[in-house]
């Protein structure tokens, strides 16, 4: 089954730590799409292979200080790189219920790097999917050197993390998709 990923309900939180301070961004506009079967219990179907695709418009993140903002967009690169990216490639079982370990890739800046990591995964009633997982990068692996503005150092350890909604696609979008 197709998921589309809800923009307005699914969130990216960016925590990263300087000299002075932490410094936190909460960002919504996460797109894409999962596909998969979820079956009873709120499990994944494994026999075929679920998959997923994520985009997250870099302009979108914002920690609130324009100055911090300003020379984050300057590192990244926003112009030319105006998009984070992921895809998922497998998923497995772990023990503990709803939980997965997944394997996929981050493109961040035009460098791609493979990511393995824990989900979680509930589903609600209307049949809507909840993905919950963490992850820390150094964007150091990713050709980029941490900001430093003035005296502040922001040190390259930035920990991710997401909460993915995403509902059944109505099988117009699914058909305009595959066009």
């Amino acid at each position: 089954m197709h998921y589309d990923i809800d923009a307005q309900r699914s969130q990216v939180w960016v925590e990263a730590r300087s000299s002075l301070h932490p410094i936190h961004s909460e960002t919504k506009g996460l797109e894409g799409f999962f596909e998969g079967e979820v079956v009873g219990g709120g499990r994944i179907n494994l026999s075929s292979e679920p998959k997923a695709h994520l985009e997250l418009p870099v302009g979108q993140l914002s920690s609130g200080n324009a100055l911090y903002d300003r020379e984050m967009k300057r590192r990244i690169d926003a112009r030319r790189f105006p998009t984070i990216s992921g895809d998922l490639h497998r998923l497995r079982e772990t023990e503990k219920d709803g939980c997965y370990l997944t394997d996929g890739e981050v493109t961040f800046r035009g460098v791609t790097r493979p990511v393995s990591d824990e989900l979680t995964l509930s589903v609600s009633e209307d049949g809507t999917i909840v993905f919950e997982g963490k992850h820390v990068f150094d964007v150091r692996e990713f050709h980029m050197d941490p900001p430093k503005i003035m005296m502040l150092r922001v040190y390259p350890d930035v920990t991710v993390r997401v909460r993915i909604v995403a509902k059944a696609g109505s099988p117009a979008r699914r058909a305009a998709r595959s066009m």
